[in-house]
């Protein structure tokens, strides 16, 4: 019995051996564990940071195309609207003089060309502006 003993002291000193060396592992477990929370609180907050700066940019930008946009579409005009002026409407007779003045009508009033089509068609005849609606519902004309 007493060599049973022994072995039962021994595996006894070995299983405290062991659980020392797992409470030690375990401490630094905890150790590690929290610098890991520490450096990953750290990067959330850089990324949220991150965000929120693309977030203000990508709103200061779009801010900005904004009002280049109305700006752009005000161009050289003071009351923001262009006067309509006594013009003949188009009838299908004489284009080449309707369209020479409908230029000097753009010239006069700074108009863009993406507006110039739009304002144009507000000086067809019915019959050519009912044209112009079938061109464009094909998506034949480019504005």
């Amino acid at each position: 019995m007493n060599g049973m003993q022994v072995n039962m002291n021994d595996m006894e000193a070995k299983m405290n051996g062991i659980d020392a060396k797992m409470e030690a592992k375990m401490n630094g477990m905890d150790d590690k564990m929290e610098k890991l929370k520490i450096y990953l609180n750290k990067l959330l907050q850089e990324m949220v940071s991150n965000v929120e700066r693309v977030v203000k940019e990508t709103h200061d930008e779009k801010k900005i195309n904004v009002n280049h946009d109305f700006i752009d579409s005000h161009v050289g005009m003071k009351t923001h609207h262009i006067r309509k002026i006594d013009m003949r409407k188009f009838d299908g007779k004489d284009p080449a003089t309707w369209i020479l003045q409908m230029e000097q009508f753009f010239d006069l009033h700074n108009a863009k060309n993406t507006q110039k089509v739009r304002i144009a068609t507000l000086y067809l005849e019915p019959n050519q502006f009912v044209w112009y609606r079938w061109l464009f519902s094909r998506k034949e004309i480019v504005t």
